[in-house]
């Protein structure tokens, strides 16, 4: 998950490749921006424009904590929340075919269960959160 959050935000800066190109999706962050305002339609686009930035600073923090291992069953139901309104802003927007082929509510199922896995000495254990 940190990675497919650093390769999304390294994207968007120009890192991976510049805008036109078949490996990149955006290229830039003024194009990034321009997608959030296409699913955040019923924001004012300045509303919009700090929802993507601050999108990109959140996937950036989580990135690290998963990487590092700091508070990794907050970060990964953090992970989860982002990853589900993604999704769902996604599907709203444009439709399910995105969000599937992306593979976001995947990825959103995928935190939500890395955040009911604690660690232990002997390995790992998948417990409930509920209980």
């Amino acid at each position: 998950m940190a990675a497919s959050y650093l390769s999304a935000v390294a994207d968007r800066f120009g890192i991976w490749n510049r805008l036109g190109s078949d490996e990149v999706a955006w290229g830039n962050m003024e194009s990034f921006l321009a997608y959030a305002q296409l699913l955040l339609w019923f924001l004012p686009t300045s509303i919009a424009d700090i929802a993507g930035w601050t999108a990109t600073v959140v996937e950036i923090g989580l990135a690290v904590f998963l990487l590092l291992g700091i508070a990794i069953r907050p970060a990964a139901f953090a992970s989860g929340l982002l990853l589900l309104s993604f999704a769902a802003s996604m599907t709203l927007a444009t439709g399910p075919e995105g969000p599937l082929s992306y593979s976001v509510w995947t990825a959103a199922a995928a935190s939500f269960l890395l955040a009911t896995i604690e660690t232990q000495s002997t390995g790992f254990s998948v417990r409930p959160s509920w209980r």
